[in-house]
């Protein structure tokens, strides 16, 4: 009997996932299709740190085409990104008490802005130092693929845009006991290592001072992490005692 229960349990949580991930990609098409009547004044945006549209050159049929694509894709993500982040908390909240979901849910404004922030600073710091040093080491002339900059250039918001939910994950992780925030502090040495072998691989150059550019903010929110994670482990024992105290 206890297995059909369990059986008939998990059956429940799988679909309920599916159900949420249908829902994440319902807004993740809406939020493209809005964004796609936006795309070329985007476009010119994210093309002023290279000088504009026209310097940037074009070699295949389908590159342009590609580019459009990839923006609308982009640009959707980050509309639909209260709505995404609105059905997994949800998702993950089914079982808790009404208080501790309505503590989560605090969290889609705070997830939005952690990912627009982490989007922010890849534009406006880390961007203009990387094509400095790509562009410029070798001191010629270069013609930048329309397709290869807006690829690195996409890729480059969106990985730095994921780094920065890292204080978030880890506040959900603790919540519900995953994560110690003694056991982070300790192995601050390891972090740095990590963060060290993440930025060499997201960061379009391997020189170190694009590196520290990255490591630099990303160790700060290791700390950030290490606060709210202790903030949440102390919720955990308080939501405890209040339930045994209720039994």
């Amino acid at each position: 009997m206890a297995m059909t229960d369990e059986k008939q349990s998990l059956l429940d949580h799988i679909e309920e996932l599916r159900k949420t991930l249908l829902k994440i990609l319902i807004g993740l098409v809406v939020g493209v299709v809005v964004a796609a009547f936006f795309v070329k004044p985007i476009l010119k945006f994210l093309a002023t740190p290279i000088g504009g549209l026209e310097k940037l050159h074009a070699i295949e049929v389908t590159e342009s085409v590609g580019v459009y694509m990839r923006i609308a894709l982009l640009a959707g993500l980050l509309l639909a990104l209260p709505w995404i982040f609105y059905q997994l908390f949800r998702f993950v909240g089914k079982g808790l008490t009404e208080k501790e979901r309505k503590t989560i849910l605090i969290a889609v404004p705070f997830a939005t802005l952690m990912f627009l922030g982490g989007v922010t600073f890849a534009y406006f710091i880390m961007l203009p130092a990387s094509l400095d040093f790509l562009i410029g080491i070798l001191g010629i002339n270069t013609m930048i693929r329309v397709k290869s900059y807006f690829s690195f250039l996409t890729n480059l918001l969106f990985w730095i845009g994921i780094s920065f939910e890292m204080p978030l994950i880890v506040y959900v992780l603790a919540r519900f006991g995953l994560l110690k925030a003694k056991v982070m502090l300790k192995g601050w040495r390891v972090a740095i290592v990590v963060i060290a072998i993440f930025a060499a691989v997201i960061t379009p150059t391997s020189d170190p001072v694009n590196m520290a550019i990255f490591m630099i903010p990303l160790f700060v929110l290791y700390l950030l992490s290490i606060g709210l994670a202790a903030i949440a482990e102390k919720q955990r024992v308080k939501t405890k005692a209040a339930t045994t105290t209720e039994v």
